[in-house]
């Protein structure tokens, strides 16, 4: 099936007078006829349900979904984007570990690697994303398990060149995660150009309506475990919690995913609720048709800042002045995404005033659905850090990140239009 068919048809396949629309599962146990059954569930030698922490039918059936749409081989949900970065990494890395990440990424992201993950014993290199493959080398160790970047940046709108990383991750034998929140699936496809694993922030786009706060996890299936077995004895030696079985050679391609549901979703818990995944698939089943609007306002916006006066820059991978317009044309060339970053002429301080002009545009911690709404970066969701640590992530103090809607464009542009008159 295509993505727009998969959006609307995928995961839930009802059999003779079941429901149409997707059931809310909402039941943390599942009963069986006998202990047997329940045994062999809890020892992995069984597929099937009997706690919802671990698996939920409505969860699953949404899970099933995002892997079509990415073409994985399987996927898992989260109670965030937060958590399902965290869980990706954790899945490969232990006390001792080292990952390569992208300097241009979520501020969440940036301090869970940079300050919470470093306290489980886990270092990170935070790298130039448009650094040249010889310097992407220098920054791998021994002990590298993983490289991490995001298709779109959030919020400095810089596109990933996924197959450069791509080749440094396996060149170096470790897998490429990219987090793929703002393009979707529907504008990128990052296993098509060489990534391992994708992850999501499903509250996003996904979602589109800021209705429920989700995560996903997807496998492709094909980076080789058991070709760096000593990199990675959590997936490729005997887990003593499951009688000695090995994720590698007892669940093949599946592996990544059965230790991420197994161990890691067993231990800490961080699921979304049935409801929530109910919600998050009434919005996959638009995505194909939210993202095209989205994206056609945002270039219209885009451009109409970009002639301002009064506007000091524009990031938009759509504008063909705008330094990622080839990445772009190349990975994303159906369009980007709803999100643009620009400055003002006066700073901070004029981009405070600018936002608290705004009528129908709101403020606030939230980004890509269907109502416009702008942020701060500096103020708000990357107040901790210092002007030096935005600058190096790919934020100027002066950044604001526009999320453009799917309301009219030419309402959006008078709504900013009155606001830049304003002050």
């Amino acid at each position: 099936m295509k993505r727009e068919t998969l959006c609307v048809q995928g995961g839930w396949k009802p059999k003779n007078g079941e429901p149409r629309v997707l059931p809310i599962v909402q039941s943390t146990t599942f009963k069986y006829d006998n202990s047997e059954e329940m045994a062999m569930l809890f020892d992995l030698k069984k597929e099937g349900y009997f706690y919802s922490r671990l698996q939920n039918p409505t969860n699953d059936v949404v899970a099933q979904k995002i892997c079509a749409l990415e073409g994985g081989v399987g996927a898992m949900l989260t109670s965030s984007g937060q958590a399902a970065n965290f869980y990706a990494m954790l899945n490969i890395c232990e006390a001792g570990a080292h990952i390569v990440a992208s300097t241009d990424i979520y501020g969440g992201t940036f301090n869970l690697f940079n300050v919470t993950m470093r306290k489980m014993g886990i270092d990170c290199t935070f790298v130039n994303p448009d650094a040249s493959e010889e310097e992407l080398q220098k920054a791998f160790k021994s002990n590298t398990k993983a490289m991490f970047g995001e298709t779109i940046s959030n919020p400095g709108c810089r596109v990933l060149d996924i197959e450069k990383f791509a080749r440094v991750a396996h060149h170096n034998g470790v897998p490429l995660i990219v987090d793929n929140t703002f393009a979707t699936p529907i504008n990128c496809r990052p296993f098509e150009w060489g990534a391992d694993i994708v992850t999501h922030s499903t509250t996003k786009y996904m979602d589109g309506h800021a209705t429920q706060v989700g995560g996903a996890i997807v496998d492709s299936g094909r980076f080789d475990w058991d070709a760096h077995s000593e990199k990675y004895p959590g997936l490729c030696e005997p887990d003593q919690s499951y009688h000695g079985l090995t994720y590698t050679k007892d669940f093949g391609k599946m592996g990544y995913m059965t230790k991420l549901v197994a161990q890691l979703m067993r231990d800490l818990g961080s699921i979304p609720a049935p409801q929530n995944s109910f919600l998050l698939n009434l919005g996959l089943e638009t995505l194909h048709l939210r993202m095209p609007q989205h994206c056609k306002n945002a270039q219209a916006v885009a451009e109409f800042l970009h002639n301002d006066a009064r506007v000091a820059w524009v990031r938009y991978s759509g504008l063909k002045d705008d330094a990622h317009y080839k990445l772009a044309q190349k990975y994303l060339p159906n369009g980007s995404c709803g999100v643009i970053a620009f400055g003002l002429k006066g700073g901070r301080d004029t981009a405070i005033r600018f936002m608290d002009s705004l009528k129908m545009i709101n403020i606030v911690t939230h980004v890509a659905d269907a109502r416009s709404c702008v942020l701060h970066p500096a103020s708000h969701t990357h107040r901790q850090l210092t002007d030096e640590q935005l600058r190096e992530a790919g934020i100027a103090p002066d950044l604001m990140r526009l999320s453009v809607g799917i309301e009219a464009a030419d309402d959006i542009i008078d709504d900013i239009k009155q606001a830049l008159d304003r002050i």
